[in-house]
């Protein structure tokens, strides 16, 4: 065998667990798809969900990417045997969502992995915006060199009126950080999906505390901001950050980022990937701050689709009333 991308795997989106920790969240169970033959391997992490409307007493389910990435990844493959094998693991897979009474899939796939490239064939796929990340790897001073001007200003002016800020390695608790968190969230009206509870985050400690780390922004003693981001392989991904209200103006967020990219160099990892922006828009006010750490590095998020059963695709639809044209996917579930 030969891998077509060393460690192409190495990465928490893929791993079995990132899924479980996702079930509640999506109200449905974690599987994963996982094909070998001997032209190679792939493997499909996803969630399984039951659709709440049956058809002829039949119960049938759709699959959705744990949140955050993944979709089908090629492991190993033989030299040149790339195409054939996507081929048979498309083929099998048909065959598991048949026998599974699936009826759609959808995809978020990798950005930083880039496995849209070998299964963009199989699926309606688009790519609807642009995550992005600081380079560590490839720059001495990853801070002069993808940090925007106004964000060092930002960072400078906050450092000398006395914030600083903290890293903590494999965390034992979380409680403050949920305090702080949950505080961000109801200052920004958020939804329910982000509203994650305490079995999440004890999930989270008990898969992944070899994975997590905290960092804090310190001021005149207090904690005022705090980040919970993942590590793994070679990358760092911010996952959930907050900042209480009454220090908004010290503007902790940037002393956030500046630590971990501080962090992140020092410890040999190569890539901190910060996604996107809320909507697809380049004047999305999250993309733009984030777009204050990524001067030169940015990656192409694409989504897929797949309809596996197009005849009750359809009828689920007519029973809630919509169009099966509809851009929301599965269109059957936007009236649920």
């Amino acid at each position: 065998m030969n891998s077509l991308v060393v460690g192409r795997n190495q990465d928490i989106y893929f791993d079995e667990n990132y899924g479980r920790l996702y079930e509640k969240v999506e109200n449905g169970k974690s599987e994963v798809f996982h094909f070998q033959n001997e032209l190679g391997e792939v493997k499909n992490q996803f969630i399984v969900r039951q659709i709440p409307i049956k058809i002829d007493s039949v119960t049938y389910y759709d699959i959705v990417t744990p949140n955050g990435y993944g979709g089908p990844v090629i492991i190993d493959c033989v030299d040149s045997k790339k195409n054939e094998l996507v081929s048979q693991y498309f083929e099998a897979f048909s065959q598991y969502c048949e026998e599974n009474d699936i009826v759609s899939e959808f995809i978020r796939f990798h950005p930083l992995v880039g496995n849209v490239n070998e299964f963009k064939g199989l699926y309606d796929v688009s790519c609807i915006r642009k995550t992005l990340g600081t380079n560590l790897k490839d720059y001495d001073d990853p801070i002069q060199s993808e940090f925007s001007k106004s964000c060092r200003k930002n960072i400078r002016k906050a450092l000398n009126k006395g914030v600083n800020f903290e890293v903590t390695e494999k965390p034992t608790d979380i409680g403050e950080f949920k305090q702080i968190y949950y505080s961000t969230m109801d200052r920004n009206n958020a939804t329910g999906y982000y509203y994650f509870d305490d079995d999440y985050f004890d999930i989270i400690l008990n898969y992944f505390r070899e994975n997590i780390i905290i960092v804090k922004a310190i001021y005149d003693g207090k904690t005022i901001a705090q980040g919970l981001y993942f590590v793994y392989g070679k990358n760092i991904h911010i996952h959930l950050s907050g900042t209480l209200s009454e220090y908004l103006h010290l503007s902790p967020a940037y002393i956030l980022r500046y630590a971990v990219t501080l962090w992140g160099k020092e410890n040999g990892y190569e890539m901190i990937h910060h996604g996107g922006g809320r909507s697809n828009s380049e004047e999305d006010g999250l993309y733009k701050f984030k777009k204050g750490f990524a001067k030169n590095t940015e990656f192409d998020f694409y989504i897929g689709k797949k309809i596996w059963n197009p005849s009750v695709y359809i009828e689920l639809c007519e029973k809630v009333g919509t169009k099966s044209s509809l851009d929301y996917f599965p269109a059957y579930r936007n009236n649920l």
